[in-house]
């Protein structure tokens, strides 16, 4: 009877062995899956990433702001001639060079509105151009250890009672759970960040059609800098994946499966702390207000 009983418990381990090492095998797949996929995310421009989405914003900007900001350009540029003529004692001192300023300062402002979409377009060029040369060295392997540190593991569980085997389970299926609510955030942030480059590039006119004017010009500023701000963001998002893959690289297999399961939980909840600042921490460097 208790060569029965002791081959029942000996099958019962077994099987809470096999189930944990299944499970902890794979319960990281979905959050490298989405790691490794920010890679191919953020090298997009906003052209190349949904090109149905980008023309719809493009044809509502040519057609509904583009105008409004052709008005916007007119009232600066009358404000502009205005200002030269009274600057100089009602034109009793006026010098005619400054009429040749103000038709250069109004081709440049013609040419900017009219190469709106190039100008953005060549900015967001430039960030894809800067992610896709940093992937090849910045961005590691995501996964967890190899064959060595599945055997030790393995040795460890098996020097563990049924009952603490079980509480190891539950355990594994709890941190499962919550590493698919970060997969969820990852995906929001990624996603988030191109529809919030669709809605600061469909406005695109407006504050680049103040450029010209001292007075006004800063809207324009504060938009290019907001414009870089969010184009660079995923370059900050790459160096995140990185110092995410470095600091899981560095759990071997001398820890306990326990250690090993939270800690690497640990470090992709700081994934997600980070990648949630870093919109912020992009528009802080680029000082856009």
């Amino acid at each position: 009877m208790n060569w029965l009983l002791g081959g029942l418990f000996d099958s019962i381990k077994e099987s809470l062995i096999d189930a944990i090492m299944a499970s902890f095998a794979n319960i990281f797949d979905d959050v490298n899956a989405q790691v490794n996929d920010i890679a191919v995310q953020v090298g997009h421009t906003p052209e190349s990433w949904n090109s149905g989405v980008f023309g719809m914003v493009r044809t509502l900007s040519e057609t509904v702001i583009l105008p409004i900001a052709g008005i916007i350009l007119t009232f600066v540029l009358c404000y502009e001639l205005i200002q030269l003529i009274i600057e100089k004692n009602n034109m009793s001192d006026f010098d005619t060079f400054n009429i040749f300023k103000w038709i250069f300062k109004t081709f440049v402002a013609v040419f900017i509105l009219t190469n709106t979409f190039t100008i953005v377009l060549a900015i967001f060029s430039l960030s894809q151009n800067v992610v896709n040369q940093s992937a090849a060295f910045i961005v590691g392997e995501t996964q967890l250890g190899g064959a060595d540190m599945m055997d030790a593991i393995r040795v460890q569980l098996e020097a563990e009672s049924i009952g603490s085997l079980l509480a190891l389970f539950l355990e594994v299926q709890v941190v499962r759970l919550a590493l698919g609510a970060m997969v969820i955030i990852v995906f929001v942030v990624i996603w988030g960040r191109m529809i919030e480059i669709y809605l600061v590039i469909s406005l695109a006119p407006i504050p680049l059609s103040t450029m010209v004017n001292r007075e006004w010009s800063s809207m324009g500023n504060n938009y290019l800098k907001a414009l870089l701000a969010v184009a660079f963001q995923g370059f900050l998002i790459m160096v995140c994946v990185a110092i995410y893959a470095a600091l899981v690289s560095t759990i071997g297999g001398t820890d306990s499966l326990r250690s090993s399961i939270w800690t690497v939980a640990g470090y992709t909840a700081l994934l997600c702390f980070i990648l949630l600042k870093s919109g912020g921490l992009a528009k802080s460097i680029f000082n856009a207000s």
